[in-house]
């Protein structure tokens, strides 16, 4: 076995827990389970991987086998990436059976008709899912198995999940290959990022209940009370206050949890209204903004604005409408490109 792959072993099952090194190992397949015996899985994880990486010699591993292992740890610890969606797109509502021996096929001929030293590997898992794994080399140097980029595309879905590598100047080429094996016409971002992945396919998918705005707030009316039963009608007022609040925010994001969303931003256009005797502006052009929001948790985030008293309830459709918006971004702006993009709101 070469030594590469022997250390790129090693260091695999070191990022490992050790309660679930066994386990992950059953799952990988390629050592027997009378070898899995062998091993002492209660000792320090540098001598289990000493173990395995042994035992993986005598079984004479490569990097085919060294890369199922690190797809089968990145698919049961996804957010230790951070992922991107992209949406493909064709003209046409023509639906075509989804053949994975022909994707693959096509997906490594554009590759490797690109980019001599690559490598690339394929999983599938029983949620229609086809887990890639690429290693980027250049002409001249081999594949970089440390830095590899990581695709998760569910088949009859025009939607993919993206881990970039560092080298962004491959990510047009992937995502060319992604089209062509797909048989779609384009392909662009949709600007939602983080490092849950099933907060991400939860949200694409429509796997989460989030209700949408349809309060319009009322003004409020004076009334004439006693002064004696002013202090009674300031609590009660208060509480009043803060069950409105509730109400408008389960209307808003429902009962259930929010999907993990760490960053996403979209381009606002809307035209400057002035009065005209000031000449503020000479030519009628639109204002426009680049609106960005990043935060641990943003959707929970933006949950937490009005109890806290941060901003008026209800929340302005601006703030709620961030994964509708990306969901729909092919609705709003059209832009055939295979470059990121941003989604422009009307």
């Amino acid at each position: 076995m070469d030594e590469t792959v022997a250390e790129y072993i090693r260091r695999t099952v070191l990022k490992i827990p050790r309660d679930e090194i066994k386990m992950m190992l059953q799952k990988w397949g390629f050592l027997s389970e009378a070898q899995l015996e062998t091993i002492n899985f209660h000792q320090i994880k540098d001598n289990i991987s000493q173990d395995v990486v042994q035992l993986c010699e005598e079984n004479s591993a490569d990097i085919k086998q060294a890369a199922v292992l690190d797809i089968i740890y990145n698919n049961i610890y996804p957010n230790k990436r951070i992922w991107s969606v992209y949406q493909m797109n064709k003209t046409g509502e023509e639906t075509e059976i989804f053949d994975l021996t022909d994707f693959k096929k096509k997906f490594k001929r554009l590759l490797r008709s690109a980019l001599k030293n690559v490598t690339i590997n394929f999983r599938e898992y029983e949620d229609n899912a086809i887990w890639i794994r690429i290693a980027w080399g250049t002409p001249y140097t081999k594949p970089n198995q440390y830095k590899t980029s990581y695709v998760v595309y569910h088949s009859q879905t025009p939607y993919v999940f993206i881990s970039a590598s560092v080298l962004r100047s491959n990510l047009p080429l992937l995502c060319q290959a992604l089209v062509v094996a797909s048989n779609y016409q384009d392909i662009r971002e949709m600007e939602l990022r983080s490092h849950s992945l099933n907060s991400l396919k939860d949200i694409v998918f429509k796997r989460y209940s989030q209700n949408f705005q349809t309060y319009c707030p009322r003004p409020l009316t004076e009334r004439n009370v006693a002064p004696e039963t002013v202090d009674l009608r300031i609590i009660q007022e208060n509480r009043n206050e803060k069950e409105r609040i509730q109400r408008l925010n389960r209307e808003v994001f429902g009962d259930g949890p929010q999907p993990k969303i760490e960053f996403a931003q979209y381009k606002l256009e809307t035209m400057f209204k002035s009065d005209p005797k000031m000449d503020v502006l000479d030519k009628k052009e639109p204002f426009r903004c680049l609106v960005k929001f990043s935060s641990p948790h943003l959707l929970e985030s933006l949950k937490s604005l009005a109890p806290t008293g941060m901003a008026d309830a209800p929340l302005s459709p601006l703030l709620t409408c961030i994964p509708q918006k990306a969901r729909n971004y092919f609705k709003i702006r059209e832009k055939k490109s295979f470059l990121p993009g941003s989604f422009v709101s009307p």
